[in-house]
């Protein structure tokens, strides 16, 4: 294919040019192509065949050139552009015509002769450099996109890894409080704890920008609930229900955690905690209601804290108007629930 358009194309290129050329050559002077000498007719088409190698590879060479510019294009810059590729043409078209005549003998040149290759010249080559330069313009327009692009999609990379860097002190600091306070107490129960907690750090190193599925997400939360359990008062009274259905569907990890390890931390007063996670047609809705003690302020609670702020930009980044979290207290009950659109 790159064959026919460096050598093929070329000369039908300028067979067409010819033919457009006789046609308004011999109309304005009533000449016949055909009664003229076989001579001067082959002279012309061979003069006219070398003469499209150059026509249609400058418009090229004057799109590479100003495509290497580093200067905006202006009005003015345009401008001077199509002049340039202008005066080439019409250069191009004196220069050729009169040597054809002279080969054909067919001298001196007449003005209308002239007139006619140069308007005709000029407009094929000036026709031909803006569908070139536009599709460059064009080009360059999708590759700065692209560009564009890539570069917030490796800012968004960049920020998601520094909110996952910001919350893995803050677990790996509880998860170790908890085995602290159970090596004095039950060695067995801390070998447990220790077990669970390999697990869950296991899970946490895996890529968190890709989508896994949910019940892979509900065993973790299972694992994190039990070793939780160890460390909380024994008046805790925790439910926990998940939907069945809840199987294969695709999200991204460690999202539901933080709402848990939230109520968790502020769990009080009567000490209930209830987790549930259903399915919707279109949705998961995962709801964490717990607690409060009496001398909680809601400000100091209600969406606040690392864990519930990195949760929301996540949330922002991973699904982009396709998710809700509301999280509210109401008297001495505090309730998240996050609606994820898989």
């Amino acid at each position: 294919m790159k064959f026919f358009w460096k050598y093929i194309f070329p000369p039908i290129y300028g067979l067409f040019f010819y033919t457009i050329i006789r046609l308004v050559s011999d109309l304005t002077t009533e000449d016949k192509f055909w009664q003229r000498r076989l001579e001067q007719n082959l002279v012309e088409v061979i003069g006219t065949i070398l003469l499209s190698y150059p026509m249609y590879r400058i418009p090229g060479l004057f799109v590479r050139k100003f495509e290497k510019r580093k200067s905006p294009n202006t009005l003015r810059s345009i401008a001077l552009e199509f002049g340039e590729i202008l005066l080439v043409a019409m250069l191009l078209a004196t220069g050729v015509s009169s040597l054809i005549h002279v080969l054909a003998h067919d001298y001196p040149i007449g003005i209308d002769d002239l007139v006619i290759v140069n308007v005709l010249l000029s407009l094929f080559m000036l026709l031909h450099y803006a569908i070139l330069r536009g599709n460059s313009l064009v080009r360059a327009l999708v590759e700065q996109k692209v560009l564009i692009e890539k570069i917030r999609n490796d800012h968004l990379d960049t920020e998601l890894k520094f909110l996952k860097a910001q919350y893995h002190p803050h677990f790996l600091f509880n998860a170790l409080n908890t085995i602290y306070f159970q090596m004095d107490e039950n060695v067995a129960g801390a070998k447990q704890s220790v077990e669970k907690f390999s697990e869950l750090l296991r899970y946490q190193l895996y890529d968190q920008q890709q989508t896994v599925p949910v019940s892979q997400e509900i065993h973790y939360l299972d694992n994190f609930i039990v070793l939780q359990q160890t460390r909380s008062s024994e008046k805790l009274r925790l439910e926990t229900r998940f939907d069945p259905r809840l199987d294969g569907q695709q999200v991204y990890p460690l999202l539901f955690l933080p709402l848990v390890e939230n109520a968790f931390k502020y769990v009080g007063g009567d000490y209930q905690l209830k987790i549930s996670a259903d399915l919707t047609a279109e949705h998961i809705e995962f709801r964490v209601t717990n607690s409060l003690p009496a001398h909680l302020n809601a400000s100091n609670h209600a969406g606040k804290g690392i864990g519930l702020e990195n949760l929301r930009r996540r949330l922002e980044l991973l699904y982009p108007g396709k998710h809700t979290l509301v999280a509210e207290k109401r008297d001495t009950q505090f309730s998240a629930v996050l609606t994820l659109q898989f």
